[in-house]
Formats: structure tokens, sequence, C-alpha cells
């Protein structure tokens, strides 16, 4: 065999198939016509991939088994697979799911009585290490890409019409992992979740959650995003903030004041803190006159004041209800629009804050 040919051929099985959902209608059209197929079978497999939820070629069962077996000697596809799931007594259901090359992540399906939210990963681990999550007591391995959060909304919804016969109602980005460290995959998995040859679903029901990366926030302004900010505060001074969230040391309250007034400017969009009550920690009267002060620095619609849910690294508690009414009536007394969210999916590990793959 000539020598060419040899370093052609190794050159081939070292460089890895294509993922075909990196693939646009038109690159698709262009590869259907290359092989000589019609034109409409491009569209078809791009239907399988975004809105029949296929998570392999053999799934796509209108076209020949000649074009799958051509699709899947040219193109991978990468989808996760469910590992596993477990249901909570309040109707909550956390699906773990296995990567293509072999990692874990969570993602939770949380019914209400008007709401069906899928709370999703973006990333498998944390880097930020904060004191009271579980997720932040794992190493970051990598950032999931945009297909694979895609895979945790279609999954979920599939999940929501079979259980309770309703579709998705809102997506947040809440699950594992900091997103705005994930600026590009995020981004585009919601254009996806978007789109209309998608799943078409309304942006201004998918919350996004960050840690707090000042510059990213107003990288989201200057990109013009139309789907809402969550910024989890925790505490409203420095000092403690450092003390439970280290991105705090680079990203301070004030800068972060800053980028979201920014984002404001250029969406028009308020935002939503989010706030854990820790006991003895930041549920006195002087912790919440710090988060009326910053409340009033920025455009906010809603402060969550969330229960905290116990994990097996931390020593935090939860306040008793008393003291956690209380901090509800003073901020309502001084005209802060706060509600109280309770934790759902506790005895699965579902809550918030408490999301880590267990063996």
């Amino acid at each position: 065999m000539n020598h060419t040919v040899v370093n052609y051929l190794c050159k081939l099985m070292l460089t890895p198939t294509p993922n075909i959902r990196n693939y646009s209608l038109a690159d698709l059209e262009k590869y259907i016509d290359s092989i000589d197929e019609k034109k409409f079978r491009a569209a078809q497999i791009y239907e399988w991939i975004w809105q029949k939820n296929a998570r392999h070629f053999d799934d796509m069962t209108n076209i020949s088994k000649q074009l799958r077996q051509q699709l899947s000697e040219n193109f991978s596809f990468p989808a996760l697979q469910v590992d596993t799931t477990q249901l909570a007594a309040d109707g909550t259901i956390k699906s773990r799911f296995k990567t293509h090359d072999g990692h874990l992540v969570e993602g939770v399906l949380i019914p209400t009585t008007n709401r069906y939210t899928a709370c999703v990963s973006s990333q498998i681990g944390c880097s930020l290490s904060c004191k009271f999550c579980a997720t932040g007591y794992m190493d970051r391995k990598r950032n999931l890409n945009f297909d694979e959060i895609y895979d945790q909304v279609a999954f979920l919804n599939q999940q929501s019409e079979k259980k309770y016969g309703k579709k998705l109602s809102n997506i947040v980005y809440m699950g594992m992992g900091e997103p705005l460290l994930n600026y590009r995959h995020v981004l585009k998995s919601i254009e996806r979740i978007t789109a209309e040859d998608g799943m078409a679903m309304s942006p201004r029901r998918i919350t996004v959650s960050t840690a707090g990366v000042a510059k990213a926030i107003k990288k989201l302004g200057d990109d013009k995003v139309r789907f809402k900010l969550a910024l989890s505060l925790h505490a409203a001074n420095d000092r403690k903030r450092h003390d439970i969230m280290p991105i705090n040391d680079t990203n301070k309250i004030q800068s972060l004041v800053e980028a979201i007034n920014y984002y404001y400017q250029q969406t028009r969009n308020a935002v939503t803190f989010e706030y854990i009550l820790f006991k003895d920690f930041n549920d006195s009267q002087k912790d919440a006159d710090e988060l009326i002060k910053i409340y009033r620095q920025v455009p906010a619609d809603l402060v969550n004041i969330i229960e905290y849910n116990p994990i097996e690294f931390a020593q935090f508690q939860k306040p008793d209800e008393d003291k956690m009414q209380a901090f509800m009536l003073y901020l309502g007394k001084h005209r802060v629009n706060a509600r109280l969210r309770r934790s759902r999916g506790k005895d699965i590990d579902a809550a918030c804050g408490q999301l880590a793959i267990k063996k």
C-alpha cells in the first residue's frame, strides 16, 4: 500500500466523526445532496434530532436503513442516556443521565399545582466550591455541550407528559454547575429550546441562575438575551458572602450590582435574587436590612427566600419557622417583593443545593 494512503487512513482513524447536532439544516442539506439523496431527507433527519427526540440513528424510522447506516458511519450522535430515576413523595422526579464519555449528571422534574419545571445542569461537577451546595464538593469534570443540556430538557418534558399529562411550563438552569462559566453552550441550548424547529418554548419561561460572574452578566446584556436571570446572593455583605461563596473574592457585591444595572439597561429585564436562609448566619434583622439595601440598588422583581436543605458535607441548619416568617414579614414591611420558596424532592436529594452524584 502506498505510503500516502497509509498516512491518510491513519489520520482518518484518529479523527472523531463529527457530532451531527453541530450541523444546521443547511449543512445537512449539503451533505444529503453530496450523497445523491432527496433534499427533503435533511428536514426529516433534523426533525428527528430536535423535535422527535431521537437518541440513535436507528430511531429515525421514516428514512431508509441504508441512509441510517450512512449517517452512523459519517456522524456521531452522542445523546444522553438515562442511567436511573428516583420518585420523591411529593412527586418530584430526579433523573441521572450518562454522557457518551461515561460521566454522570442530574436533572429534576418539579411538579406543582400549576407548573411543571425542569431543573437542568450545565456542567459535570462545579468549580465554585460554595460551602452549602453538594455539587460544590465535586470536582468539575467538564462543561456540558449544548445538545446534552437540550437532551435533559427533552427527556424531562417526555417524563412530565408521561407521568402528569402536561408539557413543561418552565425551565431553570439551577442544577449542577455554574451556567455562566459555560456561557456559549448554555446560550446555544436556549437558542435550540426556543427555536420554532426545536421545542418552541418562550424564553420568558426560562431562568438562568448564576452565583455571580460580573463579566458574563454584562455579556448577557450585550447579547440582548430574553430569558430571565437570577442571582444567587445568599449573603448581603462581602464578608459573609466570602465565607460561603469563594467566587465573591473576584466578584464582589458592588461589581455584581454594577453588572446587573448594565444588564438591565441593555435588556430591560429585571433580575430575581435568591437567598437561602441559614440559621444564625444570615437570618437576622441586620441581614434583612443589608438585603433591602442591595434590592433597592438594582431593578429586581423578586427575592426568592429559600429553605436550606441539609447536605452531608456541611453543618448549616435551617432557621425555625417563626424566624423565617419574621424575616419575610420584615422584608414585606419594607416593600420588598419576597416569596418563600418551599423545597421539593428533599427525600431523594433533589432539592436546591443537594444535587451530587452518589454511588
